[in-house]
């Protein structure tokens, strides 16, 4: 989990560069069909037809579905947010992840994560305060794609216990690409540049290899726990924003990021404590 979020960071001021001079659709499907040539390049040559094989496959179309929506959102908002205010509100995930982790996966929820997830509401609150000039359309994509994100994240927790993790990043590559490539024809500019296709390239490379990470990482340990890892991508936003874009946060993203953070960790605290 640490890994993908060393790289995720990265992959969204890449995604911000992009959809400032291309269509966020053509991004979306260049990112989503080079995942999934990669998964083919990768495993099907030491899995054969087995990574086809699926024992959940109604799970595996909304992890898909999950992860189709938590792109095409952020995408879609990229070029109108900051680097690290996208990150910020994007927090919000591993907070739903605990409160659906109730009723998805039937682990307990307690006073203390509940209050946790309302805390780190508020925290999302402050960072785009609603009714100011601050606040855009673009901060609830952010928000839409945190909570479709969440969903990817805790059907693929319950997926692990019967595909491999292969099969998942297979599978939710697959269903992507196929439904991304529906808006490319009506939505296409040929790369100006190879730095450019290099670019949109890299984000297949990067995305695969994190979600496939991220599958990983659920198949070890409850949802609840390793989701608090997703803050470490604090402090790669704010170098990759300042250097790439001369991003700095201002007061009440840093504010409303701790307060998030915090809310996350609680939750982390207590589930290490009822285990110990």
């Amino acid at each position: 989990m640490s890994v993908a979020c060393a790289l995720f960071p990265v992959q969204n001021a890449v995604v911000k560069l992009l959809t400032g001079i291309y269509p966020f659709q053509e991004v979306v499907w260049v990112r989503l069909a080079v995942h999934l040539a990669l998964m083919c390049v990768i495993f099907l040559p030491r899995r054969g037809l087995a990574l086809l094989r699926t024992r959940a496959p109604l799970q595996q179309a909304i992890c898909s579905a999950g992860l189709l929506g938590a792109t095409f959102f952020f995408f879609s908002a990229a070029k109108s947010i900051g680097v690290t205010e996208a990150i910020a509100i994007s927090f919000i995930s591993p907070l739903v992840v605990t409160f659906l982790a109730w009723p998805i996966l039937g682990e307990r929820i307690t006073f203390v994560r509940l209050a946790s997830v309302v805390i780190g509401f508020a925290g999302v609150l402050i960072v785009i305060r609603p009714g100011t000039s601050v606040f855009q359309w673009a901060s609830l994509l952010i928000v839409a794609s945190a909570v479709s994100y969440a969903v990817y994240q805790i059907v693929v927790r319950r997926v692990a216990a019967v595909d491999s993790p292969a099969t998942t990043a297979f599978y939710s590559a697959l269903g992507c690409t196929l439904v991304a490539s529906l808006f490319v024809p009506f939505n296409w500019k040929t790369p100006e540049n190879w730095g450019d296709l290099l670019l949109m390239l890299s984000l297949g490379v990067s995305g695969g290899f994190g979600h496939y990470c991220v599958a990983r990482a659920f198949s070890y340990a409850p949802a609840n726990l390793i989701a608090p890892l997703n803050y470490t991508q604090m402090i790669g936003s704010v170098i990759v924003g300042y250097l790439m874009f001369a991003e700095v946060p201002d007061f009440y993203t840093w504010i409303g990021s701790a307060v998030i953070i915090v809310a996350g960790l609680l939750v982390g605290w207590q589930s290490r404590n009822k285990k110990s």
